[in-house]
């Protein structure tokens, strides 16, 4: 077939679109058309593919898309146009997904997935035109490791969960140390006007200690890279593109 052919058929086949997407469903049982714009949500066939810094590893993307038009198509004439423009929206999030993993290690997958999602939210629509059809695509990206660095990168992550555990555990017995010597404090602060010295021996005892647990704190959450710079209240201990066709 000839380039002028091609072109031809490619503007008898946006035509007759056209002409389909208003028509009524065929039959007294056909079901009714729901309100609003169709959407198409669409993964793409595999995992997205971009390296790391270094070329040696990969991240690897999920990617899923949303597809749907301003304009009233049936939900066979979106499929076709979702086949056609899907190849160019992976292309895209490919792009800038190698632009955003080009300079990251091979480790840093929330870093890559953290720096795509700021990129998809300054343009969160994406627009493609076909004659008089305009389709929007919204696209959504997760990544995961990959698999080669996992043995390498698995005794970093256990050690990390070692330490995140023996941190967890080192703040609740220091805010435990806390809550109890403040309760006891106010126990024995309602008795220190009788005279008893060990009463009041034993009051600033408690403040003391529970000066020190509120030092224990602040110096464990200081210590965390991730931790709030201001010590929470204490609180009590708790347990390719296809070739465009008809819909049939």
């Amino acid at each position: 077939m000839s380039v002028r052919s091609w072109r031809w058929w490619a503007r008898t086949w946006d035509r007759l679109v056209a002409s389909l997407q208003d028509e009524a469903p065929v039959g007294l049982g056909a079901a009714p058309s729901p309100s609003g714009p169709l959407v198409e949500q669409r993964d793409a066939p595999r995992l997205i593919a971009v390296p790391a810094r270094g070329y040696v590893y990969s991240f690897h993307i999920r990617a899923t898309f949303a597809w749907s038009s301003p304009a009233s198509l049936r939900s066979e004439v979106l499929s076709w146009y979702v086949d056609y423009f899907q190849p160019n929206a992976i292309q895209r999030l490919t792009r800038i997904a190698a632009d955003a993993a080009r300079d990251l290690p091979p480790h840093r997958a929330a870093d890559l997935e953290l720096a795509l999602q700021r990129a998809l939210a300054d343009e969160p629509t994406w627009t493609y035109e076909r004659g008089d059809i305009v389709i929007t695509c919204q696209p959504d990206a997760t990544v995961r490791l990959d698999e080669r660095i996992m043995p390498t990168y698995r005794p970093h992550v256990d050690r990390l969960m070692k330490l995140e555990y023996q941190f967890d555990e080192q703040l609740r017995k220091a805010r435990y140390a806390q809550e109890l010597s403040r309760r006891w404090a106010a126990i024995l602060n309602e008795h220190v006007d009788t005279g008893d010295q060990d009463l009041a021996d034993a009051r600033e005892h408690m403040l003391t200690a529970q000066k020190e647990a509120a030092r224990w704190i602040t110096e464990l959450l200081h210590s965390h890279p991730r931790a709030p710079t201001d010590p929470p209240s204490p609180i009590p201990p708790q347990q390719s593109r296809p070739s465009p066709a008809p819909p049939h």
